[in-house]
């Protein structure tokens, strides 16, 4: 299933060119062989379940094209008879999720088959991907030495970058879904907080949390997006060219690594040249809202103290990543009337960068460097922390104005490491911004 798309797997399915048992048999034996990519892996049940696509698909009943397709969760939503994680020892006495989240059951009524739940950075906090309890999942880089996945959502990145499955769901709060897309050579689509059903998903922020699939195309988030939804509407592509804004300030920042940039500028050259229209101006609202938490604080890291607040500073606070640990205890120092300004200038904002943007597609860099070396942030606490920041600190403020956001690679470097763009739409756009997607998409092929 190496380097094959939802898309390609549902047309060897239909033609008989691979069957579900095969596929799930081949994304375990992947699996096994992918250290610390997943938790749990479901791998009697994922055979039983492909066992009964198979007989579907024979007795001409198949749920649709995607029946019988292997696909990854990461470990903070709820699967029926697993227990739901979220990357920390603290969890290791929960109890066994009684029901499917919705949007897992959602995907089983179309067929596909959950292979397990993917490893995380713990309780989801973390840009970078490191877990010391479950170890941390390496993306499979010819030549390179072992780098960080990207966080939190790393497994389900790296399970598709290894091409165990063609499609892993993550949650982003602050890029959770972005940053392992980009770092691993992904397409990355975080949806609008209120786009799909979050019951049964273990928070870590709710004002900020949001679900979305990780997949090799536009056009597998395209796909995914609707069935997490639970509707048979599926986006299609933009007929006409988009408007592109990009703030040039963000192109002239201290970090932004040379081939970032450049890569980032080749390809909006490439989309001009299709017809898409590029203007550079400053984006207020965004800049508000990054100067909002460079200057007040994070109101995801008061909301994530706040919910584990009886993990901290209970009798299983040792357990817990000092990285991590650390990040909740600075949230500390975030009063509550800072918090409460955060909260109104998110609201502010999230609505005036509608205006700002006036339709246009608002385009940056993903990440401002390509995945750094493992090593290093493993050994070294205080670079980890400054690397976090850094890995992060383009996709924060998306999160914190609601935006939908799809990373989408843009090249690589001289060591074959990947780089990626961001275009990202006000909240509640997301139809618009997997349609533009998708113009994007197809005008990459062309060229």
């Amino acid at each position: 299933m190496a380097h094959q798309t939802l898309t390609d797997i549902a047309a060897d399915l239909a033609s008989g060119r691979t069957d579900p048992v095969r596929l799930v048999e081949e994304a375990l034996d992947k699996a096994r062989a992918a250290p610390a990519v997943f938790i749990t892996l479901m791998a009697e049940e994922a055979l039983a379940e492909a066992r009964a696509a198979a007989a579907r698909r024979r007795n001409g009943q198949a749920l649709g094209p995607l029946d019988g397709i292997p696909i990854a969760w990461k470990d903070l939503f709820d699967i029926a008879g697993t227990r739901t994680t979220a990357g920390s020892r603290t969890r290791d006495d929960a109890p066994m999720a009684r029901e499917d989240a919705p949007v897992v059951a959602a995907s089983r009524r179309v067929g596909l088959i959950p292979l397990g739940k993917t490893n995380l950075s713990e309780f989801a906090f973390s840009g970078l991907g490191l877990n010391p309890h479950f170890g941390t999942p390496t993306p499979d880089f010819p030549a390179a030495t072992p780098r960080v996945p990207g966080g939190s959502s790393s497994g389900s990145a790296v399970a598709v970058q290894r091409g165990i499955v063609p499609v892993g769901i993550g949650t982003d709060t602050a890029g959770s879904v972005r940053v392992p897309a980009a770092l691993n050579g992904l397409v990355g689509f975080k949806a609008s907080g209120g786009r799909y059903a979050m019951a049964g998903v273990y928070p870590l922020a709710k004002s900020l949390d949001s679900l979305g699939p990780i997949a090799r195309t536009v056009a597998d988030c395209v796909t995914i997006d609707a069935v997490m939804r639970g509707t048979g509407r599926v986006a299609e592509a933009a007929s006409a060219a988009p408007d592109i804004v990009v703030d040039p300030a963000v192109l002239e920042e201290d970090g932004l690594e040379d081939t970032v940039r450049a890569n980032f500028e080749a390809m909006l050259a490439g989309l001009e040249a299709s017809g898409a229209r590029v203007r550079r101006a400053p984006v207020a609202a965004w800049r508000e809202a990054r100067r909002a938490i460079a200057e007040i604080g994070w109101l995801g890291a008061v909301e994530a103290r706040a919910w584990h607040l009886d993990a901290i500073s209970g009798p299983k606070r040792d357990l817990i990543d000092a990285r991590v640990l650390k990040r909740l205890d600075g949230a500390a120092a975030i009063t509550a009337e800072a918090a409460g300004r955060l909260r109104s200038l998110k609201a502010t904002l999230s609505r005036s960068i509608a205006d700002d943007l006036a339709g246009a597609l608002f385009a940056l860099p993903t990440v401002k460097h390509v995945a750094p070396e493992l090593a290093s942030l493993e050994a070294d606490p205080e670079l980890f922390a400054r690397i976090n920041l850094a890995t992060l600190t383009l996709t924060m403020a998306g999160s914190f104005l609601d935006m939908p956001g799809l990373a989408l690679p843009s090249g690589t470097n001289a060591e074959g490491l990947p780089t990626s763009a961001l275009f990202s739409l006000p909240s509640g756009d997301d139809d618009a911004l997997l349609a533009a997607g998708l113009w994007i998409e197809h005008a990459i092929a062309r060229h």
